[in-house]
């Protein structure tokens, strides 16, 4: 066995021991991660596998291809968090090895590995791989689709010209069907982006541009195809202006500043952004095709920002392609760091120094102020805010260590830094950065989640095969699905909301509304508060004649 077999078995290894254990040790997240993984039930139940539903109505946001392969883990771990967030750590395991593999043909064994170590040791590429959202396979796919649209551009090929074609097509068009024909935007301009500098230079040519569109199109049509042809096209005009909302307004008020992405990916990418820079230091030594690499991932970074800071709507994940291009280029700058190509100047360690620190206090702060609780409460004006707080949740001060671990990883980076060490200083921080993140989402995960959502989620189980309803009254919330386990009821009045909370309704139902709307509900006729509890007020509805 040779040395790349024996480095993709470790990776594969390594990144199933940090992506996989303690997936269902926390409740889904509302709204996406449940949004999703409710999609998936009630493909099951329903056994209709080729149309999205939610709350059994037709969903028009998502393409299938996720949401089938939620489905087929659930069909083997069951209806639970833990089927619903595997396909993921699957994910984060492929990705990797990509990340290995084509570091390695690129460069060589140690960028492969520089590249890996970046990748997983940075916060929200790593968190990503341990949720049950859309995007992590979503992003490999574009990626790589641009990778393989990349090695039809330059001169040097490794395959032949038209294997690539058919897998940046495939890959495109993969894409496509997880999330949706914003990945044709975000790959087309990244290649036409390219091409537009080096149009002259790249060995480009129209028929394989021809094969890349044909398959991307051939794949894409196993789903919005069919359902064109079975539908007409009123279903994809429903799902493009889906999309086009999406664009223009801030949709559910995810809104934001212009710039809100950018500090995104420079906080959240920690602490491999800031190593990006270095990559742009002037001594380079990098050939023809690295530099060609460098060019789509640095084109790849800034159309994901500018393209998600003009959308109105603003939420985290929606950069998360970035973190791909952001990965390389601080891999890149600590390659070249280590050969003495670059320097790691004063304002990186200022830089690193701020952002660690936010992340510390964090760690730290989390068990001072989860052991007293009522030191925020003159500081939140939210009525909601301030009665979450109120949940008994158990912290104990031996959890600051998680803080202080990514302290110690700092420390050691400076103090090996000082010795130019700069193996041991790179591998001191990026290994403390795992090690808080994985402690992180174990320890503190799940008791924010007691704070926040809890309540109301054991509410919805409670009610799990009982004939009645369940439902929200004043907020939005998939968790009363999932949860409830709601079925697909014989009155198709129990799918509108509005019926459940004031309509004239047939069996008892039961409301979850947030303590800030208790007083509008409760004043309704047929309306019995049950109980409070950390900010959700709970409610039996029963029927009125």
């Amino acid at each position: 066995m040779g040395v790349k077999q024996k480095d993709v078995l470790a990776i594969i290894l390594v990144a199933a021991l940090l992506f996989i254990p303690f997936l269902g040790k926390v409740h889904l997240f509302d709204w996406d991660e449940i949004n999703f993984a409710e999609s998936a039930r009630e493909m099951i139940v329903t056994g209709d596998y080729f149309h999205v539903q939610i709350n059994y109505q037709q969903f028009w946001e998502k393409p299938p291809l996720f949401i089938w392969m939620q489905v087929a883990s659930m069909k083997v771990f069951g209806v639970n968090e833990f089927a619903a967030r595997l396909p993921n750590a699957i994910a984060g395991i492929a990705t990797l090895v990509a990340l290995y593999l084509i570091g390695f043909k690129l460069f060589n064994r140690r960028f492969g590995l520089i590249w890996v170590l970046v990748y997983v040791g940075s916060v929200l590429p790593h968190l990503y791989f341990k949720s049950g959202l859309i995007d992590p396979w979503f992003n490999l796919f574009m990626f790589l689709s641009c990778y393989f649209l990349y090695g039809l551009c330059i001169k040097e090929r490794h395959i032949k010209n038209y294997q690539f074609a058919i897998l940046a097509g495939l890959t495109g068009g993969l894409a496509v069907l997880t999330k949706g024909p914003v990945a044709i935007l975000l790959i087309g301009l990244t290649f036409l982006i390219y091409w537009g500098i080096k149009k002259t230079k790249t060995g480009f040519k129209l028929l394989e541009f021809a094969t890349v569109l044909a398959v991307a199109l051939l794949t894409t049509f196993l789903w919005f195809g069919f359902e064109v042809v079975k539908n007409g096209w009123w279903f994809m005009s429903e799902f493009i202006n889906y999309q086009k909302d999406l664009l223009s307004t801030p949709v559910a008020g995810h809104a934001g500043p212009f710039f809100y992405h950018w500090l995104v990916v420079l906080l959240g990418c920690f602490p491999a952004s800031i190593f990006m820079f270095l990559a742009f230091s002037k001594k380079s030594k990098l050939k023809l095709k690295q530099n060609a690499f460098k060019l789509w991932m640095v084109i790849m970074l800034l159309v994901v920002l500018i393209i998600f800071s003009i959308v109105k709507t603003k939420i985290v994940h929606y950069s998360s392609l970035a973190y791909f291009p952001l990965g390389f280029l601080a891999a890149m700058g600590i390659y070249k760091w280590l050969k003495a190509e670059g320097k790691f100047k004063v304002v990186h360690k200022v830089l690193l120094s701020i952002i660690g620190f936010i992340y510390i206090i964090a760690g730290v702060m989390f068990p001072i102020l989860g052991k007293s609780p009522n030191k925020l409460l003159p500081l939140i004006k939210d009525q909601f805010g301030k009665a979450n707080l109120q949940a008994t949740v158990n912290w104990s001060y031996a959890e600051m260590l998680i803080g202080l671990l990514l302290l110690l990883g700092i420390v050691l980076f400076f103090v090996f830094l000082s010795k130019q060490q700069k193996v041991k200083s790179v591998l001191a921080l990026f290994i403390s950065s795992v090690l808080f993140i994985q402690l992180f989402l174990y320890f503190f995960v799940p008791k924010i989640e007691m704070y926040s959502q809890n309540a109301a989620i054991e509410f919805y189980k409670s009610h799990q095969g009982k004939d009645v309803y369940v439902d929200v009254a004043g907020f939005k919330s998939y968790a009363q699905l999932f949860y409830a386990k709601k079925t697909n009821p014989t009155n198709q009045k129990a799918l509108d909301n509005k019926w459940l909370t004031t309509g004239n309704i047939d069996k008892t139902t039961y409301l979850v509304t947030k303590i800030n709307k208790a007083d509008k509900y409760g004043a309704m006729p047929g309306y019995e508060e049950l109980y409070r509890k950390n900010g959700f007020v709970f409610f039996k509805r029963s029927p009125l004649n």
